[in-house]
């Protein structure tokens, strides 16, 4: 552990808000023993210029099972007192927004964030100044190849306006590619769509199509989606013209979306299809692994699903045109057997007069 230089108020301020927005830390109900500080404290985190690499936004590394490196980590603290601070590895993962967050500071790590190893659990850093804290990475034997998520992060407990204390974080992002047989793959659950027509029966509608895409291979990935939606016998397919982007999975991990497909006609059948395809993440890594991974290509998954997409409006007004149609019917008929019982009366009125004719003109001969 040594001490590094002061740096500015400016710089600081920058670079908790890089921190922030690249770290994907927040605020935790904290359970730790130590005494929290009475006012707020201002700091920051980012990785030490070692052998590991100098001026990074973040650690990466590559490693087989089994290997180790040593790295360290830079925190400052900006505050006017000297001040404590926990330092230890956590476990990332993807939140329901698609964003990489740490573990809660309470819940064990298991993966990448248990192997990193500091010293000491706690380091003090005097007022305006800076400390390089060393640390170990130690990849177990026995672990899966593929790619792994941590943070490296570093805290302290501050007591709030409510006087219950808060665990404020900081930390720097990890990457590590541990060495082996590299299997990307994405997959697609839950795909569903339905159909909202309009009162138009000249207008098309439109379609909601949900589905979850899950990074099921054991690589980053940086996923898209190309959504369509198409009638009976694929007719009148219509793509999604701006879907909500998808962001990068890590192994395990999964996002859903909702898509709304504009212009879609009302053919019987609204069937969504959806094709999903991915770029392997690779960041710029401090390889210590003994041979370089290749990285295959990350395959095209696909799937559909179908629904009903009645057009209700020009059903409708089929049935007003034919129930119009069949009155038109009805009624010409009824005129037509009305004028026919009239001439019948009329033709059975004169039949009957021709008798009584006969029989004056019989009686006066």
């Amino acid at each position: 552990m040594s001490l590094m230089p002061r740096t500015s108020r400016t710089t600081a301020a920058l670079l908790l808000m890089t921190l922030l927005a690249a770290g994907g830390l927040s605020a935790q109900a904290g359970a730790q023993e130590a005494d929290p500080a009475s006012t707020p404290v201002t700091w920051g985190v980012r990785p030490a210029d070692t052998e590991q690499g100098s001026e990074r936004p973040n650690y990466a590394y590559a490693l087989d099972p089994g290997g180790r490196l040593s790295d360290a980590l830079i925190v400052s603290n900006y505050d006017d007192e000297e001040q404590t601070f926990r330092v230890y590895g956590s476990d990332g993962f993807i939140t329901e927004a698609g964003q990489l967050d740490l573990l809660p500071a309470a819940e064990p790590s298991t993966q990448l964030g248990s192997w990193i190893a500091f010293p000491e659990p706690e380091v003090t850093v005097p007022a305006g100044e800076s400390v390089q804290v060393p640390f170990e990475v130690v990849v177990p034997e026995d672990v899966t190849p593929g790619d792994y998520a941590a943070g490296v992060v570093s805290s302290i407990l501050v007591q709030g306006e409510t006087g219950v204390s808060v665990d404020r974080r900081l930390g720097s992002r990890m990457y590590l590619r541990v060495g082996g047989e590299l299997a990307p793959r994405l997959s697609i659950d839950g795909l569903a769509v339905s159909y909202q027509g309009g009162w138009n029966p000249f207008a098309p509608g439109s379609a909601t199509v949900d589905y979850t895409v899950t990074n099921a291979g054991n690589t980053r990935i940086a996923p898209g989606a190309e959504i369509s939606v198409a009638g009976l016998f694929g007719l009148a397919p219509v793509s999604a013209t701006d879907p909500e982007p998808l962001p990068e999975l890590l192994p395990g991990t999964s996002v859903s979306r909702t898509v709304t497909v504009a212009g879609v006609w009302p053919l019987f059948v609204a069937t969504a299809r959806a094709a999903l395809s991915g770029t392997v993440v690779t960041a710029d890594q401090a390889a210590q692994a003994d041979s370089a991974v290749v990285v295959p290509d990350v395959p095209v998954a696909t799937a559909e699903t179908s629904a009903a997409a009645v057009p209700w409006s020009a059903v409708l007004l089929l049935a007003l045109l034919i129930g119009l149609i069949v009155l038109t019917v009805v009624r010409r008929r009824r005129r037509a057997a009305g004028e026919q019982a009239r001439i019948d009366a009329a033709v059975a009125a004169a039949l009957g007069a021709q008798p009584e004719d006969a029989d004056r003109a019989e009686v006066r001969s």
